[in-house]
């Protein structure tokens, strides 16, 4: 008979449990046609906490360090797909294995917010559904982003796909992004 001792308690099985490798789908493609594995370990565990601990003083400082954690990611899904996205899409790059339209880009940065939130290292913010805007008869091209929302209910967009791969997304409220881009007087706001 085979007798486990577990020491250090449930503080110790958390942490275990937060360090364990997570295996993430990483979306590229456009439209997430292509899908590559991508498998966070302890060393990337130690980082994203690193980087969030960092910004454990206020939601704002939070949300800095959330731009952080998202750059440190781009970086590991460039090393997994071994291709550096462009920023923005272009229409002639569909199905180019990559390549990023904002639905690749917010669904992989939801699924960065998910594993933080996951492990306890957003104390700020929660994880909301992925957000979208534009309808082309509105005069905007669809575009989609990841949501987070702070204590007081503001929800901000971490929107990724402005940004060379690797580069600072844009966070700032969603009631602002939700109108940008809308047309004024015959040009684009």
């Amino acid at each position: 008979m085979t007798v486990f001792l577990a020491v250090g308690g449930p503080a110790v099985a958390s942490e275990l449990a937060a360090t364990a490798s997570k295996r993430i789908s990483i979306c590229h493609g456009y439209g997430c046609n292509y899908r590559t594995m991508l498998v966070l370990g302890s060393g990337d565990y130690g980082r994203f906490r690193s980087i969030l601990h960092a910004g454990a003083g206020s939601a704002q400082t939070e949300r800095s360090a959330i731009s952080k954690a998202v750059r440190y990611f781009e970086q590991r899904i460039f090393r997994a797909t071994g291709v550096r996205d462009l920023p923005q899409s272009e229409f002639g790059a569909s199905r180019i294995r990559g390549q990023m339209d904002c639905v690749d880009e917010s669904t992989n940065t939801h699924a960065l917010l998910v594993y933080l939130a996951e492990r306890k290292l957003l104390r700020f913010h929660k994880v909301e559904d992925n957000a979208s805007r534009g309808l082309f008869f509105d005069g905007r091209y669809p575009h989609w982003t990841a949501v987070i929302s702070d204590r007081g209910g503001t929800e901000w967009v971490v929107d990724s796909w402005y940004a060379a791969m690797g580069g600072a997304p844009d966070i700032f409220p969603l009631s602002q992004w939700k109108v940008r881009g809308v047309l004024k007087s015959g040009a684009l706001d």
